[in-house]
């Protein structure tokens, strides 16, 4: 009996920290997936290539490499708490910078924004991540993860809803006018289309700075890994160097998150391309497939699956449907896109308590470096961005019409996430016993 009072309990001690930290996963969820629809707006609101728009993505992730060792040591100066809250006033500064941009139009301001809303994304990850894994048994952090990720994707699918309304509505009359007019007329078109970005941020601005305020308040404890974990035998480890599965796990998240930005954040992209009505919302099409898988991995881990093997199947249905997106056309195709959140869903949880697993007090420095994995998003998707380029330019060079070059160039590169699953595929088969233990 009193066991059983002893869990009650832990649930209830843990009951409030997940509503909170799951709140702030839904705030960064929000700002994340905003870059889905931000990606045409700038292009069109800059007069960008293909992979200069997808500089978008590269000056978000980027941060994520830059910033992450940096933010590991802040948070061992100020604890988690702190930290979260610094991150969120980080990310209301920087949409804040979006108020300059769009009033000149000059793309790297936009981008500095970003990086700067970044920076605090990966100060408030850096703090996140590791605190909802150690809130609980090791073996059950995929599920906590997966919880987290519910708030997560349903504030993206949200915020890509929100904002592809706000920034994309008539986005297809708005490019045809644009390549109809010029001069005087044409920056002024592109001026309103600038001005319309403003309202938007600022909104999120404020939003995000009562949020860091009402966080310095919350009732969160600093919580630490266990100490005993670092020990193998009767060998302490003494560098985090001597973790070969946790650098295996960077080099899989890096991998992942390229792929799952290429699927959040080409979708309506890849729409537009293939002149598909109402595209500005598919990109709510993958964020609602990798919800209904969340709760499928909050039932099943780690009652009837194992993390290890829901990483598994995560990793050979990416495979797979990434195959189906090279060998179909039209809406079809794009179906196939946004099903790659239903691969994608269960990668970031199961990965982050694996490589994790034995680090206790080097815990801090291996979230860090987790993080510093997301930067896969910085590189990735613009290397998704110059096949597509390269290859409508060559359609286009043969001869093919341009509109069905970029369409068929846009299909064609998706070939690039093949060997990101593949990746995904190695860590969960076994990568993540690579320098461990065995039992």
């Amino acid at each position: 009996m009193s066991s059983i009072n002893t869990a009650n309990q832990n649930n209830q001690s843990q009951l409030v920290p997940m509503m909170i930290i799951g709140g702030l996963f839904a705030t960064f969820g929000f700002i994340t997936w905003v870059n889905g629809p931000l990606i045409p707006a700038m292009q069109a609101i800059c007069q960008l290539s293909d992979a200069a728009a997808f500089l978008v993505a590269s000056a978000s992730y980027i941060s994520f490499c830059v910033m992450a060792l940096p933010a590991a040591y802040v948070l061992q100066k100020i604890g988690y708490k702190k930290g979260m809250s610094l991150g969120l006033l980080l990310m209301s500064l920087g949409a804040l910078v979006f108020i300059p941009a769009a009033m000149t139009r000059i793309y790297p301001i936009f981008l500095a924004g970003i990086f700067i809303q970044g920076t605090g994304m990966t100060l408030l990850q850096t703090a996140v991540n590791p605190y909802i894994t150690i809130l609980g048994p090791m073996e059950s952090g995929a599920k906590r993860i997966a919880i987290m990720g519910i708030c997560n994707k349903a504030a993206g699918a949200l915020g890509s809803v929100i904002f592809g309304t706000l920034l994309l509505a008539g986005m297809k009359e708005k490019n045809e006018l644009l390549n109809s007019v010029t001069g005087a007329e044409q920056e002024a078109l592109l001026d309103s289309m600038a001005n319309g970005v403003i309202a938007p941020y600022i909104g999120m601005a404020i939003v995000l700075a009562i949020i860091a305020l009402l966080i310095r308040r919350a009732p969160l404890a600093d919580l630490e890994a266990q100490e005993d974990d670092t020990s193998e035998g009767s060998v302490a480890k003494t560098s985090i160097f001597q973790f070969p599965h946790l650098w295996l796990g960077v080099l899989t998240l890096f991998t992942y998150v390229g792929a799952e930005v290429i699927a959040g954040d080409s979708i309506i992209k890849y729409g537009l391309a293939l002149g598909l009505e109402n595209s500005e919302f598919f990109g709510s099409f993958t964020l609602i497939a990798m919800i209904i898988t969340y709760f499928l991995g909050v039932v099943l881990i780690p009652k009837y699956i194992a993390q290890e093997t829901a990483l598994i199947i995560s990793a050979c249905l990416g495979m797979v449907l990434s195959g189906a997106i090279l060998i179909t056309t039209g809406f079809t195709s794009v179906l196939f896109v946004a099903s790659l959140g239903i691969a994608n869903a269960l990668v970031w949880p199961a990965v982050w308590p694996l490589a994790l697993n034995g680090l206790g007090r080097f815990t801090k420095t291996a979230s860090a470096l987790l993080i510093m994995g997301i930067s896969g998003g910085a590189i990735i998707p613009p290397l998704y961005g110059a096949l597509v380029g390269a290859k409508s330019t060559e359609l286009v060079a043969a001869g093919v019409a341009d509109s069905v070059a970029i369409a068929t160039a846009s299909t064609d590169s998706y070939w690039i996430l093949l060997p990101c699953y593949a990746m995904i595929l190695y860590f969960a088969v076994a990568g993540h016993r690579v320098g461990l233990k065995k039992a």
